[in-house]
């Protein structure tokens, strides 16, 4: 045994493997499960007591000559392999990361707001969950219209003028300014509200609004116009031609719907505007006076006006975007025109 222990040690002498795989077959024969080591471990069981004093000493001396020549060369192969041995072409170009953009509805909203507030309009917000009083009651809407319709509105709960919603518009932000504060009030009230509304092309079942409102003595309705005329000059460009027409709103009297010449056709005609040369982008009107009472401000004192404007709608005749279920989507595709703007 001792000759073959001797033998054995000097082939680990000579032995320097020129890769790893040669390296791997010397772990194999001499420190494998069934290697040279263990079976010299082996045979060390049968020899006598008087011949184990000396060979127990030689033999834990061979396997650690083995472990070391092995871990010697694995730790050269692997610093090798660290230093710049790699099958990879560094010359190639990188891949590139895709860079992220902001979505074009909260390029719309911050542009809205922008030009309102170099107007002296502060942003206010609210919860999107509110009660009947809040989102209907207050702002002068009879138990009997339409928009407290199933159909129209998403009911959390329903319990006889104490109904809990999903908020239709961002009206009901006003109304808790109002109770909670004392005029002046110059704000505008941006977020997502929502309508139980067939999902299509034209109509979705959630949107975004920005409201606007501003109560103070001896406002009139020139005030609104001129407000609007100038939000639409600074939105859409100077020349922009609007008009306004009569409508119907139960929290505003007068109230008035502003179209703005088509931004697509110049006024000519298109399917866009129908080829009439207006698209309609906004409602708006002086606060009813109903409105003022219910949040208690004096409405012989204090006068006011309202508008809102859906952001989508800004949006499609800004990039001429034909379908609403896009915003949503997520598709890359159509995110990606808007790289324009870096986050």
């Amino acid at each position: 045994m001792q000759d073959q222990i001797n033998q054995y040690t000097l082939e680990i002498d000579e032995f320097a493997p020129a890769n790893p795989a040669q390296l791997e077959e010397f772990r194999i024969k001499y420190l494998g499960t069934k290697g040279i080591v263990k079976d010299l471990f082996e045979q060390f069981k049968a020899v006598s007591p008087e011949e184990k004093r000396v060979l127990g000493k030689v033999l834990n001396q061979f396997k650690q000559l083995a472990e070391a020549k092995f871990n010697e060369y694995k730790e050269a192969f692997e610093s090798e392999s660290h230093s710049g041995g790699t099958d990879m072409d560094l010359t190639l170009p990188g891949e590139g990361y895709t860079v992220g953009s902001r979505h074009p509805l909260s390029l719309v909203r911050n542009e809205i707001i922008d030009i309102f507030k170099r107007l002296g309009f502060v942003v206010a917000e609210g919860p999107e969950i509110e009660d009947d009083w809040h989102n209907f009651s207050a702002l002068n809407f009879p138990a009997e219209h339409p928009a407290r319709d199933m159909q129209d509105t998403f009911f959390i709960k329903k319990d006889d003028g104490n109904d809990i919603a999903l908020r239709t518009h961002t009206s009901s932000v006003q109304v808790r300014m109002m109770e909670n504060g004392k005029p002046p009030f110059r704000a505008i009230m941006p977020g997502r509200v929502y309508r139980n509304e067939a999902i299509s092309a034209r109509a979705h079942c959630f949107f975004h609004q920005v409201e606007g409102l501003y109560i103070d003595e001896n406002v009139s309705f020139s005030d609104l116009k001129q407000t609007l005329y100038h939000f639409v000059q600074e939105l859409y460009g100077e020349g922009t031609k609007v008009r306004f027409r009569p409508s119907y709103f139960p929290f505003t009297e007068p109230s008035a719907e502003m179209d703005i010449s088509c931004t697509i056709c110049k006024g000519s005609g298109c399917n866009m505007c129908k080829y009439t040369g207006w698209v309609e982008i906004l409602g708006c009107g002086m606060v009813d006076p109903n409105v003022l009472e219910n949040c208690g401000i004096d409405s012989k004192k204090y006068t006011g006006f309202a508008f809102g404007m859906g952001i989508e709608r800004i949006a499609n005749l800004k990039w001429v975007i034909r379908d609403l279920r896009l915003f949503s989507e997520n598709d890359t595709r159509f995110l990606k025109q808007f790289k324009t703007e870096i986050i």
